[in-house]
């Protein structure tokens, strides 16, 4: 039997899918204007921060988030989101596994870097770090070798 044969199934069966989609979308009403005229377009997160890895909040200050990113860093906002500001710029790490804010003192923060996603961009760091000021210094606290830290 010829390959054109064999293929005529198949070739049918995706004509079919492709009437049945085609007349499924020309039947979906539109949106309205009314609806979507009060949507705003906003951005979220720091521009040009990388996807972000994870995030921790600070229980007793509610508008406080941190963010690390696969490449950026660790980021930081006091206004729920509003505005980031860079914490980790200095350091010879930029990607970013793991964040938690320790319970006992909101301004004692650690980080864990090197990222644990399987992805195109995937970057390994080099161990963990502590903040006591709330990202305005960091220490690096030592697990150099284990290049991608996904939890603390």
């Amino acid at each position: 039997m010829p390959i054109r044969h064999a293929l005529r199934p198949f070739l049918l069966i995706g004509a079919f899918a492709l009437l049945a989609t085609s007349q499924l979308l020309a039947t979906e009403a539109p949106v309205p204007a009314s609806v979507t005229g009060a949507l705003e377009w906003r951005q979220l997160g720091p521009f040009r921060g990388g996807w972000a890895t994870m995030a921790a909040g600070v229980p007793t200050q509610p508008d406080t988030f941190y963010i690390g990113t696969a490449g950026g860093g660790v980021w930081k906002s006091a206004d729920t989101g509003r505005t980031w500001q860079s914490l980790f710029d200095r350091q010879p790490a930029s990607s970013i596994g793991a964040l938690a804010v320790a319970p006992s003192n909101p301004d004692v923060i650690y980080v864990g870097t090197g990222q644990v996603a399987a992805r195109y961009d995937v970057a390994a760091g080099n161990g963990v770090y502590r903040s006591a000021d709330a990202g305005k210094t960091w220490q690096h606290v030592g697990l150099e070798a284990t290049r991608h830290i996904g939890r603390i």
